[in-house]
């Protein structure tokens, strides 16, 4: 399918797309949800219970709502809603009380997009984030509630046809095999017909090569792409 001229210079000019930065911008909203996923499982384990599944469990203590809190990170300023207990004894890890700017864990938080694919994964990334060893509990209750939304994600069927894709690796520093690693996350971002942005995929790789944004591609068209217009 054709796409005009002015239909082109039309998405461009109400999406304000003029370069790889527009990447940013939706991983900052990733970022967002799943570091708020992460929040709410340091509380499951805190309590000893997930939301609305206390049972037979005999505790004074549960959730009282949550405060908001704003966040400064790479991405920009963000706010978060940060979960309390009645009892005041929570106190998060990953983002203490008093805390406000998390620059730089931000590449380990996405990546969880990326590489997390196993229970392992998981573990390895959430010591990296803490730097504590997490417990079992605490990887368990984390890998129940964020491996299917991961899944889901990476395999998610995408459109047949995006105008322009943005490509560009983010460079991050993992501990693997009791050592420090280089890694790039690559990234993908997609402008559809209507010029809306998405973030199509993260994809974890120790460099950049053309084999591996090959392989990258080849995904995207798995997953259902057939044109594209214009990449950069």
């Amino acid at each position: 399918m054709a796409v005009a001229k002015e239909q082109i210079r039309q998405i461009i000019s109400q999406n304000n797309i003029s370069s790889v930065a527009d990447i940013y911008s939706l991983l900052k909203e990733s970022f967002k949800d799943i570091l708020q996923e992460l929040m709410e499982t340091e509380l499951d384990a805190a309590l000893g219970y997930e939301k609305n599944q206390k049972g037979g469990l005999l505790t004074d203590n549960k959730r009282n709502g949550h405060s908001s809190k704003t966040l400064k990170s790479q991405y920009g300023e963000f706010q978060i809603d940060v979960p309390r207990d009645r009892n005041g004894e929570f106190e998060p890890k990953l983002i203490p009380k008093y805390q406000r700017d998390i620059s730089g864990i931000e590449e380990k938080v996405i990546s969880l997009y990326a590489r997390g694919t196993s229970t392992r994964d998981i573990h390895d990334q959430l010591n990296d984030l803490y730097g504590i060893e997490v417990s079992a509990e605490m990887v368990s209750k984390i890998t129940d509630k964020i491996l299917p939304q991961v899944k889901e994600w990476q395999s998610r069927p995408l459109n047949p046809i995006y105008p322009f894709i943005f490509m560009d690796f983010i460079h991050y520093k993992v501990r693997e095999y009791g050592g420090i690693l280089n890694r790039a996350a690559y990234v993908v971002l997609g402008v559809t017909l209507d010029g809306y942005k998405d973030i199509l995929s993260i994809t974890v790789g120790a460099n950049e090569t053309s084999k591996f944004w090959l392989g990258m591609l080849n995904d995207l068209k798995n997953r259902g792409v057939k044109d594209v217009f214009f990449s950069a």
